[in-house]
């Protein structure tokens, strides 16, 4: 399961933001994942609620928003979001390419 090593490189971010703002704790962190980044959000969850004790993040919020699968389309150029992995545009069939939905971003912390 390696939302353990992404929970572990989330919580060396963190601390190293409270750290740059003269932090001491952090109390809420929010994350965004794209519906194709491979992390699981409830198993992401668990794994922060497991790590973050005895660290800045301890007893702090964990707050996930789950990116849709956002593409473009190279021919008719309609940005549309995908239902399922069908990688078509669902306006003209033409091929499309993703603008967004694959990635995992630190999106915002709050901090005493």
């Amino acid at each position: 399961m390696h939302e353990f090593s992404i929970v572990q490189d989330l919580l060396s971010m963190c601390e190293k933001n409270a750290e740059q703002n003269n932090a001491t704790k952090i109390t809420k962190v929010e994350v965004k994942i794209g519906k194709l980044s491979g992390v699981e959000p409830h198993l992401l969850q668990t794994a922060f609620d497991t790590f973050k004790e005895k660290t800045i993040c301890d007893g702090a919020e964990f707050l996930v928003h789950v990116q849709e699968l956002v593409v473009g389309c190279r021919k008719c150029e309609a940005e549309s979001v995908l239902e399922k992995n069908t990688f078509v545009c669902p306006k003209c069939g033409g091929d499309v390419e993703v603008l967004d939905g694959e990635d995992m971003y630190l999106m915002r912390l709050e901090m005493e």
